[in-house]
């Protein structure tokens, strides 16, 4: 008959019992929750009165927490925005929402995160390894810190604009919640080099390696462009053939000489991409159309052989002194220099560049992270997400929506694999 004081918890005596219908979930049909509570007498000085709630969701709400959990799940997990919510939910269970109703799920949502105990795990199972990007959502853009390792996103903000001072106030903002990487993952944007060495300057700076292979891989594809080119103009003579059907008697090419010049340029042109391809990645299928390329144009051979040995640059499982020499024996290779387009790769990968792309040596073998992509991955969803909802116009919209996303994300930590040779 008593019930506690829901401010100082003295109990408080019974006065009049109280019943309340309101709608619950059933698929093509209404429902309803009976919901029994009670009006108490207090008997200290916070209130006269108080009344018993035994759910987890508004006292004067019309619709119980599955409704609530519902329109969450559409939201936040099946990426509709509002008037599609609305839709589906009149659809499924005959639930006439507002629009009031939706945005209220949103901050009721909001407010039931521990946004404090997440952040104490996330620094509790931090790696070492900090992924940073940015992302352009409407008017805003977004500073994103994740942790690849531990599948944990450790920080994010939104700023009006992108530049050294927003992003040494972010990066800052982290160190002050305790956080001091090892190694921090960024793309090659001016942006970081200067901040990431004040804020933190033991950390080691990670170039992307996956943005300096596209850039090789591009020019070794141009490379790949100029003998096809060739070979293409050889099979024409020169001319181009008239329309219309041939004249009588004019001269075939007899059957069985093989395939012109013209026809090995389109081969090359359609499976072009194998040049570039890591050599354990290939298909039986694969296999067999690459050594035809290489013996219908043989000088491709030497941009296959370069694209192989740039890979092993960046091989995890290698000593830092091991990848130094392959990359110096790289540089002075005169017959890769020989080749424009390669010598414009030997140029670009400065001495400088490449180091700064050799930081995740300083991370245990099974633990080394060499791209920014799982950062990447994660902005791709939020941009997604702005396009549903007509890119985002306030801060507010951003902060909330990206939290009751992290809040639904479950983190699957990479497990550490030993070395085969039995190293570290």
């Amino acid at each position: 008959m008593t019930h506690p004081c829901p401010s100082c918890g003295l109990q408080g005596r019974r006065k009049r019992s109280l019943h309340r219908r309101i709608r619950s979930l059933a698929y093509r049909q209404e429902a309803f929750t009976d919901i029994h509570y009670a009006e108490y007498q207090a008997r200290c000085s916070c209130c006269k009165s108080f009344r018993s709630w035994p759910l987890d969701i508004p006292p004067k709400s019309d619709y119980d927490d599955l409704v609530r959990a519902a329109v969450l799940d559409r939201l936040l997990d099946d990426g509709l925005n509002v008037e599609r919510t609305r839709a589906a939910m009149k659809r499924d269970f005959l639930l006439d929402l507002s629009s009031g109703f939706v945005y209220d799920c949103l901050n009721w949502e909001l407010t039931r995160l521990d946004l404090p105990e997440r952040r104490r795990r996330t620094l509790e199972n931090f790696s070492g390894t900090l992924c940073v990007d940015e992302l352009h959502l409407g008017r805003h853009t977004l500073l994103l810190a994740t942790d690849p390792l531990s599948d944990e996103i450790i920080g994010f903000t939104p700023v009006g604009s992108n530049d050294q001072a927003h992003m040494r106030r972010f990066l800052g903002m982290l160190k002050e919640w305790g956080f001091l990487p090892r190694v921090v993952i960024t793309d090659g944007s001016n942006l970081y080099p200067a901040v990431l060495a004040e804020v933190w300057p033991h950390a080691a700076h990670q170039l992307c390696v996956f943005h300096i292979l596209r850039d090789v891989t591009d020019k070794v594809l141009d490379a790949v462009r100029r003998p096809r080119r060739a070979y293409e103009r050889r099979g024409k003579g020169g001319r181009e053939r008239k329309r219309g059907r041939p004249k009588k008697g004019a001269k075939k090419r007899p059957a069985g000489k093989g395939p012109t010049n013209k026809d090995k340029a389109a081969f090359v042109f359609k499976r072009r991409f194998l040049i570039v391809k890591r050599a354990e990645n290939l298909s039986e299928q694969e296999e067999a159309d690459l050594k035809q390329m290489l013996a219908y144009m043989p000088e491709l051979k030497t941009l296959w052989k370069f694209s192989q040995e740039v890979y092993k640059l960046w091989d995890t499982g290698q000593s830092r002194k091991v990848a130094k020499w392959r990359w110096t024996r790289l540089k002075n290779n005169a017959v890769y220099r020989a080749v424009p387009e390669l010598a414009e790769v030997l140029e670009f990968l400065t001495e400088e560049k490449y180091e700064k792309t050799q930081a995740f040596h300083q991370q245990p073998l099974g633990r080394r992270q060499k791209t920014n992509n799982y950062v990447e991955r994660t902005n791709r969803r939020l941009r997604f997400d702005e396009k549903v909802r007509y890119k985002w116009r306030k801060r507010k919209s951003i902060v909330r929506f990206v939290l009751l996303r992290i809040s639904r994300h479950i983190p699957q930590p990479k497990t550490r694999q030993p070395h085969p040779e039995g190293g570290d």
